[in-house]
């Protein structure tokens, strides 16, 4: 499989931010121009992007169907977006909005029932599975809920194995120390994601600071590689991500 590149925004109040290790209290604030953004990922050579929207996160209720609408008109991106998805109602209204792939992260984890059971109905390749972990001090790779202050029964790796079983395609992994850190990916969790579920699109996700992260992503297996705040900060340049 080829690997992706997905140039990241999360937007909150219609702002372009970044979270501090998803603490809404610890956030940076880019501006207020996420379809120039977009739009420049399309004109660096860009296929894809990713697009979450933290007000829903939050409360429910996506809101970036207009942006997601105006990216769809004016470039040739394709969207790999969350935020806020309840129900199954969410999953379609995004996808009739012009998303590409919707991602389902919370309760992916809370209802997986429910959860593959949408992979069969809406494809697998509609649907990208976003698996937030946290590592004990015993080694074990625990999954984070409810603004990632409850911790669920299933570890990572059981739920992780659990969706590939049933179709899944795309698994979005975010080790939650690194997010917004820039300290670089964790390299052998994706490097033991990859052999564990053969077959399925790993992306990497947190702690990318340049391009060799991005080219170690690679290597370690990975799939597709989100980059945020390195990218916003301008410590990496998409060019360069992109022919890695």
């Amino acid at each position: 499989m080829s690997f992706v590149v997905y140039p990241a925004l999360d937007i909150r109040d219609g702002q372009v931010v970044r979270l501090l290790q998803g603490d809404y209290a610890q956030q940076t604030t880019y501006g207020d121009d996420p379809l120039p953004r977009a739009q420049a990922f399309a004109a660096a050579g860009a296929r894809w992007m990713h697009l979450v929207d933290l007000d829903a996160a939050r409360a429910g209720g996506y809101t970036l169907a207009p942006l997601l609408a105006q990216i769809a008109a004016s470039t040739s991106l394709k969207v790999q977006t969350g935020g806020g998805v309840r129900g199954r109602d969410d999953v379609a209204r995004l996808l009739d909005a012009g998303a590409s792939r919707v991602v389902i992260g919370s309760l992916a984890v809370r209802d997986p029932g429910r959860v593959l059971a949408w992979l069969q109905e809406f494809g697998p390749d509609r649907l990208t599975i976003a698996l937030d972990a946290r590592q004990g001090e015993d080694g074990v790779w625990r999954l984070p809920v409810h603004g990632w202050t409850e911790t669920a029964d299933a570890t990572l790796d059981e739920l992780a194995l659990r969706y590939a079983q049933a179709g899944m395609e795309h698994l979005l992994c975010t080790d939650i120390a690194r997010d917004g850190m820039l300290s670089g990916p964790n390299l052998d969790l994706y490097a033991h994601l990859s052999r564990r579920l053969p077959g399925v699109a790993v992306q990497a996700s947190g702690g990318v600071r340049d391009v060799a992260d991005v080219a170690a992503a690679r290597a370690a297996g990975c799939a597709g590689a989100v980059l945020g705040k390195a990218l916003l900060e301008g410590r990496l340049q998409l060019e360069e991500a992109l022919a890695c």
